[in-house]
């Protein structure tokens, strides 16, 4: 069990360098299963979901070539070959179920475990996927612990509307309709920076996409696709972890920022915990002056509210990170997951640092700050950015605590630990197998 040893108490200090954004990387790994022409990313993290799906890549015979060092990976599948009898996609990865448009477009077939899963949000169905995969022309068959889906010949282009905006079920349209005969069209896709990013690549690749960064997007299939070279964006999510860390410890922490514009609701959010966001020259920078306070709304009568949902709401994966800020401002405040149903359930460990927090239901909590936290053991949840808020509230308390639990951490953040003791951090790995 990997676990993070903290002593807290330190205000941390100094300039990060942000890795890029998993949720931006993984897409593109699994787009670039359709074409053979060679390619070069650059600012590929050493996050373990990378090294899963490049393990993947080797197995079926594709050329990889990377240096973690410096973030450079060179790929080509030129002879790639698959075997749905033989080659089992990575499980415990929401990012399987994209290797499925391109193995599909390629070989006509593709695998999916049965238990394909990401962090522990609650019931995450494929349905969406399933119909994306139909619609295209696809058959899915039930086979033993596993989903097998094939096409007879090239997919054909679709129209739909999706029943919410999801991400993955976004892209995985977008894989299928690069290539499918005639232009297709998504109606409610999802739109998050990482969306863009991801779109921006397949336009690279020579996709035609019309709507980036829209709820509407028109996809022109073209023949084939090819190749090139695409440097990745800094992760908006590491961003902001990093600045919510120098925030909650007293601290001053910079982080290199080349995507401000991504920010402003961001920013206001901070703003009411009492923390003031400075973008200036290409780095991003907490300010807080005093303690964090909550601020009170103009309507008194009403809770301040963190309110996340899909992109360009407040984003949901950080609604953890702004939970540690609500626990240890003065004053209470409303915390709203508007996607998932079991993301919640881990506000009951904040109690044993003697943190109030109020569970309205299983979408909804509220903090009651202000309260004296002291160090504490805290067990958590298969979801990466529970165990940061975790470590984030033990990390502003003096004194030993323990993270248990904290490897969902490595599946998103390279280097997490020796960024945070480059910042003064006293944290350390222990546990690990």
């Amino acid at each position: 069990m990997s676990k993070l040893i903290v002593h807290g108490g330190t205000p941390l200090q100094g300039r990060i360098i942000p890795s890029s954004n998993k949720n931006a990387v993984l897409p593109v790994l699994c787009a670039t299963l359709l074409t053979a022409q060679p390619l070069v990313l650059h600012g590929v993290p050493d996050i373990t979901d990378v090294r899963k799906i490049l393990d993947i890549f080797g197995k079926l015979g594709s050329s990889v070539q990377m240096d973690y060092a410096s973030g450079v990976l060179q790929l080509h599948h030129h002879d790639t070959h698959f075997d749905a009898c033989k080659h089992h996609l990575p499980e415990e990865m929401r990012s399987s179920i994209m290797l499925v448009p391109p193995l599909l477009a390629r070989f006509g077939v593709a695998r999916l475990e049965d238990n394909v899963k990401g962090c522990t949000l609650g019931v995450r169905e494929i349905d969406p996927h399933i119909e994306v995969f139909r619609r295209f022309g696809g058959r899915v068959e039930h086979g033993e612990g596993s989903l097998i889906v094939r096409c007879d010949g090239p997919l054909q282009a679709t129209q739909h509307w999706l029943d919410y905006a999801s991400v993955t079920t976004t892209e995985n349209f977008v894989l299928c309709a690069a290539t499918a005969k005639g232009s297709s069209v998504l109606t409610n896709a999802a739109c998050e920076p990482h969306v863009q990013e991801f779109c921006r690549f397949m336009v690279m690749l020579g996709a035609r996409i019309e709507g980036i960064g829209t709820s509407r997007l028109t996809v022109h299939g073209v023949e084939q696709l090819g190749g090139g070279e695409f440097h990745f964006e800094e992760d908006f999510h590491e961003i902001t972890t990093f600045l919510a860390l120098g925030a909650i410890t007293g601290g001053d922490v910079q982080v290199r920022n080349r995507t401000p514009d991504n920010f402003p609701l961001i920013d206001r959010t901070f703003a009411k915990f009492g923390v003031q966001i400075e973008h200036k020259d290409g780095w991003s920078r907490a300010i807080r002056k005093g303690p964090l306070k909550v601020e009170t709304p103009f309507t008194r009568n009403v809770l301040t509210k963190v309110e996340a949902a899909p992109w360009p709401y407040f984003p949901v994966d950080l609604l953890p990170i702004f939970i540690a800020l609500g626990v240890r401002a003065e004053g209470n405040a409303m915390f709203w997951n508007k996607v998932y149903d079991g993301a919640l359930g881990w506000t009951g460990e904040l109690s044993k640092f003697g943190a109030h927090v109020f569970s309205s239901d299983p979408h909804r909590i509220v903090t009651l700050g202000g309260n004296p936290l002291s160090p504490a053991v805290v067990e958590s949840p298969y979801i990466i950015r529970v165990a940061i808020a975790l470590f984030m509230v033990a990390a502003s308390i003096e004194g030993r605590s323990e993270i248990r639990n904290a490897a969902p951490i490595k599946r998103a953040h390279p280097r997490f630990v020796e960024n945070l003791q480059s910042l003064g951090a006293k944290v350390e790995w222990a546990g690990e197998n």
